[in-house]
């Protein structure tokens, strides 16, 4: 059944959070959607959507949530910035390890750019595998878990010469292939050996609009890739450019070392095969890795390739390879840390009483976010009205206006914080400027006032009045004074997450 929602009522029942449908610690299902009712009623108010199942189940949703977009996945076209030229992107490791905020931004190049550079990673053998922890698992292959990328005799692949390497993906005679690739520079004092990158969704993206019969044969033809050593024989068949059900691509898998094209591989296959070739080497960033760098690249997007070099200077690379599932992982716990930080709170210690007004902190704190919701404030002035009493949650301290805003200035902007650092010295300023505001406090806010400083003198106010971020702090300080009702409908905290989530500063 669909609904006016735009959503099945099977989709409503299966995305139930209440006790009943989910389990209090894990949060996974404890129904089978198999068993799931017909919807029997709806009803609608400005925040939330109640749904009433035949069984006489009831879920409640969060308009807000409802309206969220859909979150991307982290493997195909859709979340990537496709380039054909770039800038590399590089980080100091050192400010990777110390800084979350400089680590989000490098995992999320890797997610949305395909790569990133670290600089001054430690030159001493398997540091590589450090980096490759610091986000994930580091997966083994016949390779082992590292392996070393120089001149040696008798190899068993080329990257193991001097000579030129032109671009490709590692692996491709894997299924899965690794999905990730780190190289680290121990040495390198060899002429020649540039580093060369290429956006193989980028490249797949234009064969798509200039040559679509071309795409059409690299999604649709599977080719073998085969690999076979003393000890090992490996052979995926996949096809060149895969894509999701969707049409969109989701993985470039080539390596003119180990493709083996079968008998029936004719000249449609090799044209659309020589189309693709000739693009890549128009879509290429180039550099010379030195040591400390360290490459980190999606081995399903990014073709990487080599120039050849002079073996009378060493060249020394140490790589390993990873899963991008656990990198995207740890950037989205970094990026959620926030607000599941400040979710645990309003649970947590927000369930408190709230300085003898009738309503709990957190309560106090939701009513006056919804409140700012029905006047269809900016999403920084309801962040800023929901989270302004958050300083009592921190410090056991009478200024909780500027612990709260020092706390939240390690995710948010001013925009956020000022309001909240300035609410109750807006609530100062309208009682000395405003008749009739006095009187309008409740019991609780008048007793606050008088350890909070009173009403404000007139040179006071004037400063106060010519501040950037006054008009804001008055206007959430009136949405703060009317958010003690105990009979009021109290929203819940995840309302409001996707508008905090879009907030965070990465």
């Amino acid at each position: 059944m669909q609904t006016s929602l735009g959503v099945s009522a099977e989709w409503l029942r299966d995305n139930c959070r209440c006790a009943e449908c989910r389990d209090a610690v894990s949060g996974q299902k404890l129904f089978d959607l198999a068993d799931s009712p017909a919807i029997a009623e709806i009803a609608e108010s400005a925040a939330e959507v109640t749904v009433v199942f035949a069984d006489g189940h009831r879920s409640v949703f969060d308009r807000a949530w409802l309206a969220a977009p859909a979150p991307l996945g982290h493997r195909d076209e859709s979340s990537k910035d496709l380039w054909t030229r770039t800038d590399v992107v590089s980080a100091s490791w050192l400010a990777y390890l110390d800084d979350d905020a400089e680590r989000l931004r490098c995992l999320d190049s890797v997610l949305r750019n395909g790569f990133v550079l670290l600089r001054g990673v430690p030159t001493r053998p398997g540091a590589v595998l450090e980096v490759a922890e610091t986000f994930g698992f580091v997966r083994e292959t016949n390779y082992g878990r590292l392996f070393d990328v120089h001149v040696v005799d008798s190899p068993n692949n080329l990257a193991f010469t001097s000579k030129p390497i032109t671009p490709h993906t590692d692996n491709p005679y894997r299924d899965p292939v690794p999905t990730l690739q780190l190289l680290h520079c121990l040495e390198n004092a060899a002429a020649g050996g540039e580093t060369t990158l290429v956006d193989g969704f980028a490249v797949a993206a234009r064969l798509r609009a200039e040559d679509p019969e071309a795409f059409a044969v690299l999604t649709q033809t599977p080719v073998t890739f085969s690999f076979a050593d003393a000890t090992t024989f490996l052979s995926a068949f996949r096809p060149i450019i895969d894509v999701d059900p969707a049409g969109r691509i989701r993985e470039v898998r080539i390596n003119n070392r180990s493709m083996q094209p079968g008998r029936e591989h004719g000249p449609e296959f090799y044209r659309a095969y020589r189309a693709f070739r000739a693009l890549l080497t128009e879509s290429q960033a180039a550099f010379r890795l030195e040591p400390g760098d360290c490459l980190l690249f999606d081995n399903t997007r990014i073709l990487h390739a080599r120039t050849g070099f002079e073996t009378s200077g060493s060249r020394h690379l140490q790589g390993c390879y990873a899963d991008i599932d656990a990198l995207a992982s740890s950037a989205a716990v970094l990026r959620r840390t926030p607000v599941a930080e400040l979710a645990a709170m309003f649970t947590g210690p927000g369930a408190a009483a709230y300085l003898g007004e009738p309503v709990t902190q957190a309560q106090h704190m939701l009513l006056a976010g919804a409140a700012a919701l029905h006047a269809q404030a900016p999403d920084h002035l309801v962040a800023a009205a929901l989270l302004h009493d958050i300083g009592h949650l921190v410090a056991d301290e009478q200024h909780h206006d500027t612990a709260g805003a020092r706390f939240l200035a390690r995710w948010f902007p001013p925009a956020v914080t000022e309001p909240v650092r300035l609410h109750v010295a807006a609530k100062r300023y309208l009682c000395a400027t405003e008749p009739g505001y006095f009187e309008s406090l409740s019991q609780a806010s008048v007793r606050t006032l008088g350890f909070q400083g009173g009403p404000m003198s007139e040179v006071e106010a004037a400063e106060f009045a010519a501040g950037p971020y006054a008009e804001d702090a008055v206007t959430v300080r009136r949405w703060d004074e009317a958010a003690k009702d105990p009979e009021a409908t109290v929203p819940g905290f995840s309302l409001f997450a996707p508008l905090l989530e879009r907030l965070v500063r990465p």
